[in-house]
């Protein structure tokens, strides 16, 4: 996000703990300003703006025009039971032009094992290839060290980026 607003895009974020608000900016040591807007609270600082509240409350009017959302593993954290209304919610509060950039972390050696029903790659396909067309854009594999486990030895880990197009007349 701050990268993007030193690029000079106007930046909307979303999230629902104020906690996590609050440290994003102070890990940033920007002092936001804050004000109520409808079932939302705003934290501003210069071209960052985060909607602090219930992503399922979330309007177009609320965004306003917006031409890229970039999931930084919002889907991911949700329970398997809401990702459907996730994607469905998302259709609906933002322009049929959007590009839709979906960023995934996935634990290279869980996907290998033959006890795991799908992958991330298979459930964001279910998720959203009604409606769009799913590019995989990007990959990089690190060798981690798990930070709860610090004397084992680094497993690898795929950062993934999709791009997400929507399929025109799925309106």
């Amino acid at each position: 996000m701050i990268w993007l607003a030193k690029q000079g895009h106007e930046v909307i974020g979303v999230e629902l703990s104020p906690i996590a608000v609050r440290a994003f900016f102070r890990e940033n040591q920007l002092q936001p300003t804050r004000r109520r807007v409808g079932r939302f609270t705003l934290w501003e600082h210069g071209r960052l703006h985060i909607l602090c509240g219930d992503y399922f409350s979330l309007t177009k009017g609320y965004l306003g025009q917006i031409d890229t959302v970039y999931d930084r593993a919002a889907l991911t954290a949700l329970p398997e039971d809401i990702r459907m209304l996730y994607v469905a919610h998302l259709r609906l509060i933002v322009p049929e032009t959007t590009n839709v950039f979906l960023l995934t972390t996935e634990d290279a050696e869980e996907q290998e094992t033959p006890s795991q029903a799908f992958g991330v790659a298979e459930e964001i396909k279910t998720l959203y290839s009604e409606y769009f067309e799913i590019d995989l854009a990007h990959v990089e594999s690190l060798f981690e060290v798990d930070p709860e486990s610090p004397d084992q030895l680094p497993e690898r880990t795929e950062y993934k980026v999709y791009r997400l197009f929507t399929k025109s007349g799925s309106e």
